[in-house]
């Protein structure tokens, strides 16, 4: 069972060096190139607007047998979750049809 353990927080490492390296090196490297800054900047600015407007028509019910262990599940919680989920809806869709559209355009050129 330890085995299991060391690889666990392992792997709980290795995800907190790839996010903090994803986030960092991009920083350094637009350094050199600051309109590539406000592009990313205004990409998480989208991706932010986008979830508060998931976030805002996603409910907040919460059934009664998950209000209880093990789930403890709240109302603000519940809109979380329902936010993420239309936010992935939304942003799959959005995926789809630019992967067609551009397919039409490379197909019509």
């Amino acid at each position: 069972m330890d085995t299991y353990d060391i690889m666990l927080y392992a792997t709980y490492a290795l995800a907190v060096v790839g996010t903090l390296l994803s986030i960092v090196l991009p920083l350094i490297k637009s350094l050199d190139d600051p309109k590539g800054l406000m592009k990313s900047g205004l990409g998480i600015l989208g991706l932010a607007v986008l979830f508060f407007i998931s976030y805002s028509v996603s409910g907040n019910e919460v059934l009664p047998k998950f209000e209880g262990d093990p789930f403890n599940l709240t109302p603000g919680m519940s809109q979380t979750i329902g936010g993420m989920l239309v936010l992935t809806y939304v942003l799959s869709v959005v995926t789809i049809l630019s992967i067609f559209v551009s397919e039409l355009f490379k197909a019509v050129r």
